[in-house]
């Protein structure tokens, strides 16, 4: 375990936040570790231990431990999320060790999905692993993992047969383990590429292309948007967020509003540059921001039936297919959930 092998070498290691579930393994884990104390919520007749983010900083070890980073913490605790509260620390001058599961990153929650057939709730954005000092996988085989619920040293008895047959099947953590491992390798080529840069070294530079996603006022967006990152990341490349406000948008509805604006701050949640214009002309007004920005790809939505105006006029797509002929244009369908 790191923290032990920090604190064996004089670093002052404290455990900010460990659910043990009583199990002996990773109590055993924790060893002489000083734990900070849980802070308790009362809920709904409840009482809810969270991490105690103020007690953490008041101590100022050098390094905490804070397990489940994408945890939604209880209502009435001090942030919403546990990587909020890691952040407070991290402002504070503490390092965090930290871990988190691949299956709750926000970028992969579509895919997840689609993989699973469960819902991912809890989720963390990716700027959080991004702005790590350091990735560490922890790597474990599928058949090993199924084993290690066997025995209960995941989740209790009663719970760990019930696991084993939903999300934990062997072809769901085979596609999880591919997942993870594709984003370790990413984070070493970025790695690898600033030593070379910084060095001198030889390598092939990406040209600065950025990635657009176009973004409207329905939910679909944000499936889009999580294409969008994926492609930026392969490419290395900033990802942009435009949204176009026509005249008829002086007209939506206050759940329409309510939605773009969680669509364009899911966006910033990914990192993305986010752009509103007025225009007249979706088409235009995307293609000439393209042109702007230095897009190279574009992503944007489209419905499988199209309206009888766009047959008779031409849709923004196909528009922005003649308009930017040079761009490399994906077009996701309704229903299309995953790249």
């Amino acid at each position: 375990m790191e923290g032990r092998r920090r604190k064996a070498r004089g670093t002052g290691v404290m455990v900010g936040f460990v659910e043990t579930y009583n199990r002996p393994l990773t109590i055993q884990a924790i060893g002489d570790l000083e734990v900070i104390p849980h802070k308790k919520i009362q809920y709904k007749g409840v009482v809810l231990e969270e991490m105690d983010t103020d007690a953490v900083i008041r101590r100022k070890p050098g390094v905490a431990l804070v397990d489940e980073l994408a945890h939604t913490n209880a209502p009435g605790a001090k942030h919403e999320k546990r990587c909020q509260d890691v952040q407070e620390l991290l402002d504070s001058g503490i390092t965090v060790i930290g871990t988190v599961n691949v299956q709750h990153l926000e970028s992969l929650a579509d895919i997840v999905e689609s993989i699973t057939g469960v819902p991912i709730r809890e989720r963390i954005p990716d700027r959080v692993i991004d702005e790590a000092d350091e990735v560490e996988l922890v790597d474990m085989s599928p058949h090993a993992l199924r084993q290690r619920i066997k025995h209960g040293n995941v989740y209790p008895p009663e719970r760990a047969e019930q696991a084993l047959h939903q999300f934990f099947r062997e072809g769901n953590l085979n596609a999880l383990r591919e997942l993870a491992l594709r984003e370790v390798s990413t984070a070493v080529e970025r790695d690898l590429e600033e030593y070379m840069r910084e060095h001198g070294g030889r390598t092939v530079w990406p040209a600065g292309e950025r990635v657009m996603v176009c973004v409207d006022a329905l939910p679909r967006a944000q499936i889009h948007l999580r294409r969008g990152w994926r492609i930026a990341n392969r490419l290395q490349a900033d990802l942009l967020a435009v949204f176009v406000e026509t005249p008829g948008w002086a007209r939506a509805d206050p759940e329409e509003r309510r939605q773009l604006e969680d669509n364009l701050r899911f966006a910033e949640d990914l990192g993305a540059e986010v752009v509103r214009v007025q225009d007249s002309d979706i088409a235009k007004a995307l293609a000439r921001i393209a042109h702007e920005k230095n897009v190279g790809s574009i992503v944007i939505g489209h419905p499988r039936k199209r309206r009888l105006q766009e047959l008779l006029r031409g849709s923004p797509v196909s528009k922005l297919l003649d308009l930017a002929p040079d761009l490399d244009i994906h077009v996701v369908p309704d229903g299309d959930q995953h790249s």
